[in-house]
């Protein structure tokens, strides 16, 4: 059995790392020309920390993950406005939660690959055309490949989808946001950040603006901020400046690292809705189909649970047009409950003014108090027992 994963993230690499481990033989195309960069920081918790555990390689997960004591928000000025220790997201998740770098869990999962997976970079899918018995994917590269599989796992902008299903317009829902991200060197800026290991967030109402001393003089940004246009500027670079420069404490000094594209991180925070993320021989998966956004959080968590459910389904019956029938009637329903708790907490993460930033900040004060955790539920997490679609145990 083939197959042909587009995207090398980390649901196609997840994916791939199961299927090889199944026997298949797997091609992963990758249209970036090279491994990317560290991205931004996540938190990994939920069915793909249970996923990668099943998959014995959570202790190298465990080695990559950030010693981060949790969040403190200052406005606009750099004043201390409150903080969101991690003890308390830890106690909702009986510790089972790593803050990481999006980059660093890629990494994991492609050093875990075997000889039986090759990946192409700088290469993307032209055509798909389904054939008797197999599926015809048509690469940039003008080699054709036959296959029993296709997977897009190639993000909120995937070009299987398009190809197969769609226009993204049918499937995106934009959330009214844009996020950025980047790393930068400054001994200065880690020297102010000192050895803290809380995020720093500056935020003013409709925007925020994070940034963490990742060891040494390195730092990693992230940021978020509303915007009435979904399409993401031009001049990425020169929006950041737009948006924050007017912020006080550091952020000058790291707005002066913010690099051009495509070094620096930028896209719009959106959603991917569809009522079906299959056709014979061709399924998505990870953002190309169940994108929750930044904001509603366990992206990357449900792309490797998910990959382990889609893997699962495979080796029931082999079948590549009804396992992925049942891949889906599993993860949807999931993911579309996140997907609406995300839309919910939107302007929790990011409030749009300041009444709503006194309030959150009255909830973060609360929430430091072990037995008032429990206010932070709502927010930050999905109960189990409704991400049981996604059960990452795979049978033997």
């Amino acid at each position: 059995m083939k197959a042909v994963i587009c995207g090398a993230g980390i649901a196609g690499l997840a994916l791939a790392w199961w299927l090889e481990r199944a026997g298949w033989e797997v091609l992963v195309v990758e249209r970036a020309p090279e491994r990317r960069g560290a991205g931004y920081m996540i938190d990994f918790f939920g069915p793909g920390y249970d996923a990668v555990e099943r998959m014995g390689l959570l202790p190298r997960v465990r080695e990559r993950a950030r010693d981060v004591a949790g969040l403190r928000y200052r406005d606009g000025g750099g004043r201390v406005t409150g903080r969101l220790p991690y003890a308390a997201f830890q106690r909702l998740q009986d510790g089972r939660v790593l803050t990481m770098m999006r980059g660093d869990l890629e990494d994991v999962l492609f050093e875990a690959l075997g000889p039986r997976v090759e990946i192409r970079h700088a290469t993307s899918v032209e055509a798909v055309a389904e054939a008797a018995g197999h599926v015809a994917v048509t690469l940039t590269s003008g080699a054709v490949e036959r296959a029993d599989l296709l997977v897009g796992a190639d993000g909120v902008h995937s070009r299987v989808r398009a190809l197969v299903f769609g226009r993204e317009e049918r499937f995106l829902r934009y959330l009214g946001y844009h996020t950025a991200a980047y790393l930068f060197t400054d001994p200065e800026v880690a020297g102010c950040l000192g050895e803290r290991t809380e995020m720093e967030m500056l935020e003013v109402p409709g925007a925020q603006a994070g940034v963490y001393r990742l060891g040494g003089d390195v730092c990693a940004t992230v940021f978020a901020h509303r915007s009435p246009a979904g399409s993401v500027p031009e001049d990425a670079r020169e929006r950041l400046l737009e948006v924050y420069g007017g912020l006080g404490w550091l952020l000058p000094d790291v707005l002066a690292h913010c690099p051009p594209s495509p070094r620096l991180y930028y896209d719009e925070v959106a959603q991917i809705e569809m009522e079906s993320w299959t056709r014979p021989r061709v399924a998505l998966l990870g953002d190309a189909c169940q994108a929750v956004s930044l904001l509603a959080g366990q992206g990357a968590s449900m792309a490797v649970a998910a990959a382990c459910v889609l893997a699962e389904e495979l080796a029931r019956d082999g079948d590549p047009v009804a396992a992925p029938l049942r891949y889906e009637a599993r993860v949807a329903p999931a993911v579309r409950r996140k997907q609406r708790a995300g839309r919910r907490a939107a302007d929790w993460f990011v409030p749009a003014t300041r009444g709503r930033l006194r309030l959150r900040s009255a909830l973060l004060r609360m929430a430091a108090v072990p037995s008032l955790t429990w206010v932070l539920k709502p927010v930050l997490t999905t109960p189990a027992d409704r991400l049981s679609g996604l059960d990452p145990r795979l049978s033997r």
